[in-house]
């Protein structure tokens, strides 16, 4: 199983687009997939057009809000074919709270110790992560090998970049197989100098971990609305001809 941590430092940059249409598009191709949303936000559920009664919190602490005993298997909800998925949303806020009450020395693993699944019961574990740096966060690149960062090819994304490099660094101190595999340019738009600017410089940084990038797409930000990935919103979109580039180099990757 691949564990895979969508992640940066920077609020809209596409991490909740690609994480569900990464996602999806890996389970349309036979792919096993757990999609978990460690955004208090709550976006991914939205995205994918569906409210799951429970999610992660009630998966880690065994409780719903009242204190009931919450088996794990209720809290995994089956969104699409060979896609399954642990919504976020406000009850984080509680669970972020839960684990710095846990013990020092097992705090920061808790979510790795957690979502243990039997072998060959997934192929791909992937996290919707949020851009704040917390207990987590923490625990997500605890929990992961690879990490895919989305990098919006305008304003100021190098800072949001270079800010979430001091988080890897940290992370990377604790586990040593933690590294970044993808750097993905989000919302490229040729008609303007910055996007192949920005672009430019990702490529000079990032020569063996660049990805195509996903172009500005009006369509990408419709089909949320809907409550449907862009495969299923228009499959001939320019937007779903690049997260299928995107699914079959994170497949390639794999050696999958």
């Amino acid at each position: 199983m691949r564990k895979l941590a969508i992640a940066m430092a920077k609020g809209g940059v596409g991490k909740t687009t690609t994480a569900v249409n990464l996602a999806h598009g890996l389970a349309k191709n036979g792919k096993r997939v757990l999609l978990v949303d460690c955004d208090t936000q709550g976006q991914t559920s939205k995205f994918l057009g569906v409210e799951p009664e429970y999610g992660l919190y009630e998966f880690i602490t065994g409780r719903d809000k009242n204190g009931t005993f919450i088996p794990k298997k209720d809290t995994i909800y089956q969104s699409r074919k060979n896609l399954w998925f642990l919504a976020g949303g406000l009850r984080l806020v509680e669970l972020k709270n839960w684990l710095g009450e846990q013990q020092r020395d097992i705090r920061q693993t808790v979510l790795k110790n957690s979502l243990l699944p039997k072998n060959g019961t997934l192929d791909y574990l992937i996290f919707d992560c949020a851009p704040s740096w917390d207990v987590l966060s923490v625990n997500i690149l605890m929990a992961v090998d690879e990490v895919l960062c989305p990098v919006a090819l305008q304003g100021p994304s190098m800072e949001g970049l270079k800010t979430f490099f001091g988080y890897l660094l940290s992370a990377q101190k604790l586990n040593t197989d933690l590294q970044l595999k993808y750097i993905l340019p989000t919302m490229f738009d040729k008609r303007t100098r910055q996007s192949f600017e920005i672009m430019h410089q990702l490529k000079k940084m990032f020569a063996k971990q660049i990805c195509e990038p996903i172009h500005y797409n009006v369509r990408l930000s419709e089909a949320p609305t809907h409550g449907q990935t862009i495969f299923e919103y228009d499959a001939r979109a320019v937007g779903a001809i690049d997260y299928k580039k995107l699914t079959r180099r994170v497949n390639s990757n794999g050696g999958l």
